[in-house]
């Protein structure tokens, strides 16, 4: 993606995802001619059983952010360092088993388009 020269938008977002589960779920859907600032991640595991995550980019590369993540019984983890996405980057959590993690993401989104 090019640097953006012309005007654009800046909204706030958020995106709330329930009963994240073993399938891969997309916290945030890139698209081209945006760049998307990760505020926070916040994960709460609402069963009572211990579980473990993973948070990564596909760039098309799968990058991890974090593997095996460790995930207490009705306890919560918030991640809270910024992540930059451009274009058609996805962020993306799965657990490793079959859970009830709910996330919510807050981003900007800037949009070049």
């Amino acid at each position: 993606m090019a640097i953006p020269s012309g005007s654009g938008t800046e909204v706030l977002k958020n995106g709330v995802f329930a009963a994240v589960s073993t399938s891969a779920i997309k916290l945030i859907d890139g698209v081209a001619d945006h760049i998307y600032t990760v505020i926070s991640i916040t994960i709460c595991n609402t069963a009572a059983a211990n579980e473990t995550f993973d948070l990564y980019l596909n760039t098309p590369d799968v990058v991890e952010i974090l593997s095996d993540q460790a995930l207490a019984a009705n306890k919560t983890f918030v991640f809270n360092d910024r992540l930059v996405l451009t274009g058609t980057h996805e962020l993306v959590i799965a657990t490793a088993s079959a859970a009830d993690v709910d996330c919510v993401v807050s981003y900007i989104d800037q949009d070049w388009s």
